[in-house]
């Protein structure tokens, strides 16, 4: 099994109902994705300097899967969409052993 993990931090302009509606998107990838196995999404409520503003999990079968996603046109639509409002983003994937 591949975790995908990603997380964004939102440019400071951004409005909530943008944040809400990006993470909307991200979720209803499950209904189109089926290589997409799981996801979750989750807003920070921290309040640390450090901290992210979004972060998602989602877990494939195979590397081949994830690249799947990647590429997915629903998916790059809600890429594109998240890079007019991120700061940065930062990824981790991994192998679950």
């Amino acid at each position: 099994m591949i975790t995908h993990i990603v997380m964004i931090k939102f440019k400071e302009k951004t409005k909530k109902e943008d944040i809400l509606e990006i993470k909307k998107d991200i979720e209803e990838l499950t209904n189109t994705i089926k290589e997409l196995k799981f996801m979750e999404v989750g807003l920070n409520f921290a309040n640390e300097d450090r901290a992210m503003d979004l972060v998602l999990t989602s877990k494939f079968d195979s590397k081949e899967d994830l690249n799947i996603y990647a590429k997915d046109a629903t998916h790059q639509k809600v890429i594109a969409k998240i890079k007019k409002v991120a700061e940065f983003t930062k990824v981790v994937d991994y192998i679950n052993e």
